[in-house]
């Protein structure tokens, strides 16, 4: 059975939706990453960056959710690509991994988190997370899914974070981004997306962003600067 290391975020709920669609079995293994349980010494041999998800499978560690996506279709043969589109299918997968993942948490981060002065951080992240949203939304405007008509493990990766773009941009960023919000709504109406959600109700997470909290989440905070 393979041991999935997880919280609520976005990367390890694509790997949720993954491994339900797959029908694999799995023992989901919470890991609080505002109680700081993320820098453990067990966590860190599993993963050394200390970031969530990670899975062991039968002696094998993944870790990093588009890796780990990667790793299960072609362990399972389960959602790949079409003959001659695996060259799209990185491609469009390393876009999330690289780019959508990336600028929107810091988007996040910088609107939300971060203390002042921080306008030019909160202009930039946002400007690229609304751009690189805009890219995806236009790659879906003629196909129903990433890579045409198929289902597969890059539209998993976008669901991930796509079910968060109110958070990220604001309430009203669906108006513009409605080829993103079908698709996520293609996604959110499969059998595997409940289930994946329903990990919600497995177990409780930390949910005060206190000091510890902090501390956990942003550790360049406890370094003193000269």
């Amino acid at each position: 059975m393979i041991r999935f290391h997880y919280n609520l975020a976005p990367n390890p709920t694509k790997v949720a939706l993954c491994l339900e669609e797959m029908d694999l079995p799995y023992e989901p293994v919470p890991v609080d990453t505002r109680k700081g349980e993320q820098h453990s010494p067990e966590f860190l041999k599993i993963n050394p960056n200390a970031k969530v998800p990670a899975i062991e499978d039968r002696g094998t560690v993944v870790f990093d959710s588009n890796a780990i996506l990667l790793y299960l279709a072609e362990k399972t043969g389960q959602f790949l690509p079409p003959a001659g589109e695996r060259g799209p299918m990185l491609s469009w997968l390393m876009f999330v991994a690289t780019g959508i993942g990336p600028y929107s948490g810091q988007a996040v981060h910088f609107t939300r988190f971060a203390p002042e002065p921080k306008d030019y951080a909160v202009s930039r992240y946002v400007f690229e997370a609304r751009r690189h949203w805009g890219i995806l939304d236009a790659r879906l405007a003629d196909r129903r899914f990433m890579l045409g008509d198929d289902y597969g493990i890059v539209d998993m990766a976008v669901w991930g974070w796509s079910r968060l773009v109110p958070f990220v941009l604001g309430e009203e960023a669906f108006a513009t981004l409605p080829n993103v919000k079908r698709h996520l709504d293609d996604i959110n109406a499969r059998p595997a997306a409940a289930r994946a959600l329903a990990l919600k109700d497995r177990h409780a997470f930390k949910a005060e962003m206190d000091e510890a909290a902090r501390l956990a989440m942003f550790p360049h905070l406890a370094q003193k600067t000269a």
